[in-house]
């Protein structure tokens, strides 16, 4: 009988180690549990994050690019309202005789120089003046044809009249240039 207390003694022992050994594993298991849980957890933190960040540098981006727009643009309805003023007084300049530039040349003076004045400020401000000539082809990106006639010795697509001087803002059409096209067929 002594043999069964030993081995019931052992069985004890197996049976404690294993408890203690199944208590050890569980811990270990939720640890393992509870740091995967927090390494997946500061994974989706970090993907947020640099969503985030990737969000604010473009934000950033689209605003820079609004206010370089707002700087080189943002003036285009008033640059619009004055072109109007330059084709009156260019009008005024040409439609001046001699007889007139004798009489008034204080004043012609003082109209060609307010012309220069505004020219200089368009430029400052980054307009350029299109200013096709009579025999330039007609480039439907920069001119509009405002009439087309046949006119003997030019080739169709020609400028043949000069109505508006167009302007470019930057790298953007202001006005297109108003022209007379040739319409006279290949001949």
């Amino acid at each position: 009988m002594a043999e069964p207390k030993n081995d019931d003694f052992l069985d004890d022992i197996a049976t404690a180690e294993a408890e203690e050994l199944a208590d050890h594993i569980d811990e270990i298991d939720e640890g393992d549990l509870e740091l995967d849980s927090l390494r997946a957890e500061r994974d989706e933190l970090k993907d947020r994050f640099m969503r985030a960040l990737a969000d604010a540098e473009n934000s950033r981006k689209r605003g820079d690019k609004a206010r370089r727009e707002a700087e080189q643009y943002g003036g285009s309805k008033l640059a619009r309202d004055m072109l109007p003023v330059y084709d009156n007084m260019k009008r005024a300049i040409e439609s001046a005789t001699d007889e007139q530039r004798e009489v008034a040349s204080a004043l012609i003076e003082g109209i060609e120089l307010t012309m220069r004045a505004l020219v200089g400020v368009f430029e400052k401000h980054g307009m350029t003046v299109i200013a096709p000539a009579v025999g330039d082809r007609f480039d439907p990106q920069v001119h509009e044809a405002m009439f087309e006639a046949p006119v003997p010795g030019t080739k169709a697509g020609d400028i043949i009249q000069v109505s508006a001087e167009g302007f470019m803002l930057h790298d953007r059409l202001l006005r297109p240039a108003q022209v007379g096209v040739s319409s006279t067929p290949a001949g």
